[in-house]
């Protein structure tokens, strides 16, 4: 019998994941045997006869379970990148297995016991900051989930959350199906009209890969926005457009909308359990924000500033699509075709004339060069470590004194068993034991066009800040410099963990980053500088529309999650008026954004979402002092990199930001920067 290659120290080169000699069957026995590992660990904690002191109750604690989390971030990474039915299948039945566990620890009291006799001496012991930023999170940890219940509530509790967990993934795996299930399948050219010459290669081949004839579309991104945004064929724009939009609605086998309801009702039926008035007041507690009242107070803020600008552009989108093409009203499938017409004709730009200039390669070498010239990091790639993917590229990232600092994969194209958009995610976090520096394994996920027979991967404007924004998050965790894993890099609280990606999108807009990588792949000629001036003038472009668009996604997400939802029986009507202050476009009955809203009801950004709008601040903020100062400024670099990046979550980051900058953030500056201001 073959051992099983996850129950071992992987022999490989920097400790790096054996991909190819894993076999999936294996994944399984190797969660069990690991859960009974760390459970073993957690009862030397619990048996230890000596006074529980920080060392040997708190953090024995955190490093205990290491391969446990080494395998969880191998195999669902893998459910998100590479998935698989037995994947799907394995996740099903580990994902209860791993909240029963997470339940056991919370709920083990004589454990509870020993972090709370150390949690009520902390101010007689001499800990650093971190080490009480570890010991605060270890007890929320337990109080949190339950640790001061009787025992007939936490029997309750772990009976919400291992059905949640299944809910969770439920509600994603019929995300998925439904996406690879559409298929549009063009066999007439002229119904083809408008659309860009790569886009039309790329469905040609995609036909081909499938053995049709004809230009085949899809759900994934790279397929669906060319189309809704280029195809003159409205009717077809409308076809794709309600398929993308009714995503779990189709009260079939893969509908969601029960699924939200039971997930809405037992998040906040948790929530009063542990003592909170809604699953927002319990999220937000550990948030930047605090309470839900701040961020509806926040978000109304910047709705009254953005809603007369987004209505005023919404108006002038419909009278340009009335004189263009005599549309009387403007629907969601004209969204994005009219917009990006009035966008070249205001501003003579198009995609299609950018996208020459973005070869993915290039883009990724400017993504190398801007953090090289920021934070002194050099990228090799290398091929002497296992890859779950052929098309996954992989690199050894060292400081200036050839130091190892991190490795990184970085895995760019849309296939069958990936999901859909963009993350950063990690294989192994950055830590501090025995006096080692364990360097993180950082990787990035997107879906861009996949390179044609006649051309590269060329990338749209937007997936080139798509990819910066990846990349902030990546040197979030490339750049970790903390004792404790659950403190390390990205683990922030989640108003913040935006902040890194989304600062550098700014780099994607000034001439002096541009020049460093935006050449034309055939010529090599550098961007021209009236290109770079019309980027710089269309950022601000139907800003106030964008703005509220994504103020209506977090205001959706505090209605679900703000109040009691239990007497909400209709998904889709509850959803409209959630969105009634905040609408533009007409109603349409078939389409349901709650059915598919990912991120709060399968990732966990649930009480979260106002936090994209939340890091738009900080980041404006943040890069309105690199530009006082150079956008390469050493200095300011080093104090992101010191104060922010390095830092993790081991103190408030309200604390980390001020720090950096000197005070606190201003609203200002994202007005200013979107021309919301007057």
């Amino acid at each position: 019998m073959t051992q099983n290659i996850l129950l071992k120290p992987f022999e490989t080169p920097y400790n790096s994941a054996p991909f190819s000699k894993i076999n999936t069957a294996d994944f399984f026995s190797a969660f069990k045997q690991t859960i009974e590992d760390s459970k073993a660990e957690i009862d030397t904690i619990v048996n230890n006869t000596e006074k529980p002191t920080f060392k040997n109750t708190i953090e024995a604690l955190e490093f205990a379970g290491e391969q446990l989390d080494r395998i969880s971030s191998i195999f669902f990474n893998l459910n998100s990148a590479e998935t698989n039915d037995a994947i799907q299948k394995i996740a099903q039945e580990v994902s209860p297995l791993l909240s029963e566990f997470s339940n056991d620890i919370t709920l083990n009291e004589a454990l509870f016991k020993r972090i709370k006799s150390v949690y009520n001496s902390k101010d007689h012991l001499s800990l650093t900051i971190e080490q009480q930023t570890l010991l605060d999170k270890k007890y929320k940890s337990f109080s949190r989930n339950g640790a001061n219940l009787p025992e007939d509530k936490k029997a309750k509790l772990r009976e919400i959350d291992k059905e949640l967990s299944k809910l969770k993934l439920k509600f994603g795996e019929n995300i998925l199906a439904e996406t690879n299930k559409f298929e549009m399948l063009i066999t007439d050219e002229n119904e083809l009209s408008g659309l860009p010459e790569g886009a039309m290669e790329a469905a040609k081949q995609l036909a081909e890969s499938k053995k049709k004839e004809g230009w085949l579309f899809t759900l994934d991104y790279p397929s669906y926005i060319p189309f809704v945004t280029y195809a003159d064929n409205r009717i077809l724009r409308k076809k794709i457009t309600l398929a993308a939009g009714s995503k779990g609605f189709n009260n079939d086998a893969l509908d969601n909308q029960d699924i939200v309801l039971k997930i809405t009702k037992l998040r906040f039926e948790r929530a009063n359990l542990l003592g909170y008035k809604t699953h927002a007041h319990f999220v937000l507690e550990e948030r930047m924000a605090k309470t839900p009242e701040k961020v509806l107070g926040f978000s109304n803020e910047l709705l009254e500033k953005a809603k007369p600008a987004a209505e005023k552009e919404f108006q002038n989108l419909q009278n340009f699509a009335k004189d263009l093409d005599g549309i009387e009203q403007l629907e969601k499938w004209d969204g994005h075709y009219y917009s990006e017409k009035l966008k070249q004709k205001l501003f003579s730009l198009d995609d299609e004339l950018l996208k020459p200039y973005f070869k993915l390669e290039n883009v990724i070498d400017g993504a190398f060069t801007v953090a090289n010239k920021l934070f002194d990091l050099n990228f090799e790639e290398i091929n002497n470590i296992d890859k779950y993917h052929e098309d996954v590229l992989t690199y050894k990232v060292t400081d200036n004194n050839g130091g190892l600092a991190a490795i990184f994969y970085a895995d760019f194209f849309p296939r069958t068993g990936k999901r859909n958009g963009a993350w950063m995610t990690s294989y192994k976090p950055q830590s501090i034991k025995n006096g080692l520096d364990d360097r993180p394994h950082i990787s990035i996920v997107c879906n861009f066009t996949k390179p044609t027979k006649s051309k590269p991967s060329l990338l749209t404007f937007n997936e080139v800040t798509t990819l910066f924004h990846e990349f902030g998050h990546a040197l979030h965790g490339m750049l970790a410099n903390t004792t404790y894993p659950s403190l390390s890099g990205t683990s922030v609280f989640w108003d913040f963990v935006e902040l890194p990606s989304q600062v550098m999108e700014n780099w994607c807009y000034e001439k002096d980053a541009l020049s460093l990588f935006a050449k034309h792949y055939e010529t090599g000629e550098v961007i021209p500088m009236d290109l770079v001036k019309k980027i710089k003038e269309s950022s601000t472009f139907l800003q106030g529309m964008q703005t509220l668009r994504q103020i209506s996604f977090g205001l959706l997400d505090m209605g679900w999650h703000g109040q009691d939802p239990s007497k909400i029986s209709n998904v889709k009507a509850y959803e409209v008026e959630a969105f009634s202050n905040t609408t533009l476009y007409p109603e349409v009955a078939e389409n349901c954004m709650s059915t598919s809203f990912s991120h709060i009801f399968q990732g966990g950004y649930s009480s979260g979402y106002y936090s994209y709008k939340w890091a738009e601040v900080l980041d404006a903020d943040a890069f309105e002092y690199f530009k006082e100062v150079g956008i390469f400024n050493k200095e300011v670099a080093i104090k992101f990199k010191d104060h922010v990046l390095s830092q993790g979550g081991t103190e408030d980051p309200m604390v980390l930001y001020k720090r950096f900058r000197g005070k606190e953030p201003q609203p200002e500056a994202l007005l200013r920067r979107a021309g919301l201001l007057e």
